[in-house]
Protein backbone atom coordinates (compact mmCIF):
# COMPACT_ATOMS: atom_id res chain seq x y z
CA UNK A 1 0.00 0.00 0.00
CA UNK A 2 1.26 3.36 -1.16
CA UNK A 3 1.78 6.42 1.53
CA UNK A 4 -0.90 7.77 -0.03
CA UNK A 5 -3.61 5.24 0.04
CA UNK A 6 -2.12 4.96 3.83
CA UNK A 7 -3.32 8.29 4.41
CA UNK A 8 -6.26 8.00 2.63
CA UNK A 9 -7.56 4.67 5.36
CA UNK A 10 -6.27 6.27 8.19
CA UNK A 11 -8.64 9.31 7.37
CA UNK A 12 -11.32 6.99 6.65
CA UNK A 13 -10.75 5.08 9.87
CA UNK A 14 -10.21 8.55 12.01
CA UNK A 15 -6.91 7.31 13.35
CA UNK A 16 -5.91 10.88 14.72
CA UNK A 17 -3.67 9.71 17.03
CA UNK A 18 -1.11 8.43 14.32
CA UNK A 19 -1.69 10.55 11.02
CA UNK A 20 0.44 13.54 11.50
CA UNK A 21 3.71 10.59 11.67
CA UNK A 22 2.65 9.12 8.68
CA UNK A 23 2.27 12.02 7.25
CA UNK A 24 5.81 13.08 7.86
CA UNK A 25 7.46 9.90 6.59
CA UNK A 26 5.47 10.42 3.44
CA UNK A 27 6.96 13.82 3.13
CA UNK A 28 10.26 12.70 3.77
CA UNK A 29 9.84 9.70 1.30
CA UNK A 30 9.07 12.52 -1.39
CA UNK A 31 5.49 12.46 -1.73
CA UNK A 32 3.56 15.72 -2.57
CA UNK A 33 2.39 17.54 -0.38
CA UNK A 34 -0.57 18.13 -2.29
CA UNK A 35 -0.94 14.95 -3.62
CA UNK A 36 -0.90 14.16 -0.03
CA UNK A 37 -3.79 16.37 0.98
CA UNK A 38 -5.75 15.99 -1.93
CA UNK A 39 -5.60 12.34 -3.30
CA UNK A 40 -5.12 10.98 0.49
CA UNK A 41 -7.31 13.37 2.58
CA UNK A 42 -9.68 15.05 0.87
CA UNK A 43 -10.67 12.30 -1.23
CA UNK A 44 -11.15 10.40 2.21
CA UNK A 45 -13.19 12.86 3.41
CA UNK A 46 -15.54 13.53 -0.04
CA UNK A 47 -15.93 9.74 0.28
CA UNK A 48 -17.01 10.05 3.81
CA UNK A 49 -19.23 13.47 2.49
CA UNK A 50 -20.87 10.42 0.35
CA UNK A 51 -21.30 8.01 2.92
CA UNK A 52 -22.73 10.47 5.12
CA UNK A 53 -25.34 11.63 3.00
CA UNK A 54 -26.39 8.20 1.88
CA UNK A 55 -26.93 6.79 6.16
CA UNK A 56 -23.81 4.48 5.84
CA UNK A 57 -21.62 6.39 8.04
CA UNK A 58 -22.77 8.89 10.96
CA UNK A 59 -21.97 12.66 12.86
CA UNK A 60 -19.39 10.72 15.36
CA UNK A 61 -17.16 9.08 12.69
CA UNK A 62 -17.28 12.25 10.54
CA UNK A 63 -16.10 14.50 13.54
CA UNK A 64 -13.50 11.48 14.19
CA UNK A 65 -12.35 11.38 10.41
CA UNK A 66 -12.41 15.03 10.26
CA UNK A 67 -9.96 15.63 13.28
CA UNK A 68 -8.03 13.23 11.90
CA UNK A 69 -7.31 15.07 8.63
CA UNK A 70 -6.70 18.26 10.80
CA UNK A 71 -3.88 16.45 12.39
CA UNK A 72 -2.32 15.57 8.79
CA UNK A 73 -3.09 19.05 7.38
CA UNK A 74 -0.88 20.86 10.24
CA UNK A 75 2.22 18.60 9.10
CA UNK A 76 1.39 20.08 5.29
CA UNK A 77 0.24 23.43 6.54
CA UNK A 78 4.18 24.81 6.12
CA UNK A 79 4.65 23.13 2.79
CA UNK A 80 2.10 24.61 1.38
CA UNK A 81 1.78 28.01 2.48
CA UNK A 82 3.76 29.68 0.18
CA UNK A 83 1.13 28.06 -2.65
CA UNK A 84 -3.02 29.26 -2.80
CA UNK A 85 -3.80 25.76 -4.13
CA UNK A 86 -4.23 24.54 -0.73
CA UNK A 87 -7.46 27.33 -0.32
CA UNK A 88 -10.04 27.58 -2.24
CA UNK A 89 -12.54 30.08 -0.05
CA UNK A 90 -13.00 31.76 3.05
CA UNK A 91 -16.34 31.08 5.20
CA UNK A 92 -17.62 33.31 8.28
CA UNK A 93 -19.51 30.19 10.11
CA UNK A 94 -21.83 30.60 13.71
CA UNK A 95 -24.40 29.02 15.08
CA UNK A 96 -27.27 32.54 15.17
CA UNK A 97 -28.04 34.38 17.63
CA UNK A 98 -29.88 32.40 21.13
CA UNK A 99 -28.74 29.03 19.95
CA UNK A 100 -25.86 27.83 21.88
CA UNK A 101 -26.27 24.04 20.16
CA UNK A 102 -22.83 23.77 17.95
CA UNK A 103 -22.13 20.21 16.92
CA UNK A 104 -23.71 20.21 13.50
CA UNK A 105 -22.21 23.85 12.94
CA UNK A 106 -18.51 22.24 13.79
CA UNK A 107 -19.10 19.45 11.77
CA UNK A 108 -19.63 21.46 8.85
CA UNK A 109 -16.81 23.77 9.67
CA UNK A 110 -14.14 20.61 10.07
CA UNK A 111 -15.72 19.04 6.49
CA UNK A 112 -15.73 22.74 5.15
CA UNK A 113 -12.30 23.34 5.92
CA UNK A 114 -11.03 19.45 5.44
CA UNK A 115 -12.22 20.66 1.54
CA UNK A 116 -9.90 23.57 1.27
CA UNK A 117 -11.80 26.46 2.68
CA UNK A 118 -10.49 28.56 5.18
CA UNK A 119 -12.69 29.13 8.16
CA UNK A 120 -13.55 31.66 10.76
CA UNK A 121 -15.56 30.40 13.27
CA UNK A 122 -17.55 32.65 15.09
CA UNK A 123 -19.16 30.21 17.48
CA UNK A 124 -22.68 30.14 19.05
CA UNK A 125 -24.96 32.63 19.85
CA UNK A 126 -23.87 34.83 16.84
CA UNK A 127 -25.57 38.55 16.24
CA UNK A 128 -26.53 39.73 12.89
CA UNK A 129 -23.66 42.42 13.26
CA UNK A 130 -20.89 39.42 14.25
CA UNK A 131 -21.58 37.92 11.03
CA UNK A 132 -21.10 41.47 9.31
CA UNK A 133 -17.79 42.59 11.13
CA UNK A 134 -16.77 39.03 10.36
CA UNK A 135 -17.02 40.30 6.31
CA UNK A 136 -15.70 43.70 7.30
CA UNK A 137 -13.35 42.94 8.84
CA UNK A 138 -11.74 39.57 6.68
CA UNK A 139 -12.72 40.84 2.93
CA UNK A 140 -11.82 37.36 1.76
CA UNK A 141 -15.07 36.03 3.12
CA UNK A 142 -17.04 34.76 0.62
CA UNK A 143 -19.51 32.48 2.16
CA UNK A 144 -21.72 32.90 5.16
CA UNK A 145 -22.55 29.77 6.93
CA UNK A 146 -25.90 30.31 9.56
CA UNK A 147 -26.96 27.33 11.70
CA UNK A 148 -29.94 26.81 13.94
CA UNK A 149 -31.04 23.86 16.07
CA UNK A 150 -34.08 25.88 17.69
CA UNK A 151 -37.32 26.93 15.97
CA UNK A 152 -37.24 29.98 18.42
CA UNK A 153 -34.05 31.65 16.52
CA UNK A 154 -34.17 30.55 12.97
CA UNK A 155 -35.73 34.14 12.34
CA UNK A 156 -31.87 34.91 13.20
CA UNK A 157 -31.04 34.09 9.82
CA UNK A 158 -33.26 36.06 8.34
CA UNK A 159 -31.85 39.54 10.64
CA UNK A 160 -28.58 38.26 9.56
CA UNK A 161 -29.42 38.14 5.68
CA UNK A 162 -30.96 41.86 6.40
CA UNK A 163 -27.88 42.95 8.28
CA UNK A 164 -25.25 41.98 5.54
CA UNK A 165 -28.29 44.12 3.27
CA UNK A 166 -27.75 47.56 5.35
CA UNK A 167 -24.21 47.42 5.55
CA UNK A 168 -24.07 46.76 1.87
CA UNK A 169 -22.40 43.63 1.77
CA UNK A 170 -25.36 41.53 0.71
CA UNK A 171 -23.76 40.93 -3.06
CA UNK A 172 -20.25 40.11 -1.97
CA UNK A 173 -21.09 37.26 0.34
CA UNK A 174 -23.22 33.95 -0.49
CA UNK A 175 -25.52 32.75 2.83
CA UNK A 176 -25.77 29.23 3.10
CA UNK A 177 -28.14 27.99 5.88
CA UNK A 178 -28.96 24.81 7.63
CA UNK A 179 -30.06 22.78 10.92
CA UNK A 180 -32.90 20.31 11.84
CA UNK A 181 -35.47 22.98 11.82
CA UNK A 182 -34.28 24.68 7.85
CA UNK A 183 -36.21 23.92 4.89
CA UNK A 184 -35.86 24.56 1.19
CA UNK A 185 -38.70 26.91 1.93
CA UNK A 186 -37.48 28.77 4.46
CA UNK A 187 -34.42 29.57 2.92
CA UNK A 188 -36.04 30.62 -0.03
CA UNK A 189 -38.53 32.21 2.29
CA UNK A 190 -35.85 35.12 3.62
CA UNK A 191 -33.98 35.02 0.95
CA UNK A 192 -31.06 32.88 1.55
CA UNK A 193 -28.51 31.33 -1.03
CA UNK A 194 -28.47 27.83 -0.17
CA UNK A 195 -29.69 24.97 2.33
CA UNK A 196 -27.87 22.21 3.20
CA UNK A 197 -29.97 19.39 5.07
CA UNK A 198 -26.61 18.11 6.40
CA UNK A 199 -22.74 18.43 6.32
CA UNK A 200 -21.56 17.01 3.04
CA UNK A 201 -24.82 19.16 1.19
CA UNK A 202 -23.15 21.93 3.29
CA UNK A 203 -19.75 21.69 1.29
CA UNK A 204 -21.08 20.65 -1.83
CA UNK A 205 -22.97 23.86 -2.22
CA UNK A 206 -20.10 26.01 -0.95
CA UNK A 207 -17.54 24.70 -3.79
CA UNK A 208 -20.77 25.42 -6.29
CA UNK A 209 -20.39 29.10 -4.66
CA UNK A 210 -17.35 29.42 -5.46
CA UNK A 211 -17.27 28.01 -9.05
CA UNK A 212 -19.72 30.32 -9.92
Amino acid sequence: MSYIEEIYELVIKGKAKIIAEKVTEAIEAGEDPNKILNEGMIAAMDELGVKFTNGETFVPEMMVSAKAMKNGVEVLKPLLAEGSASVIGAVAIGTVAGDMHDIGKNLVAMMLESAGFEIFDLGADVSPQQFVQAVQENPQITIICCSALLTTTMAGMKATIEALTQAGLRDKVKVLVGGAPITQEFCDDIGADGYGDDAAAAVRLAKEFIAV
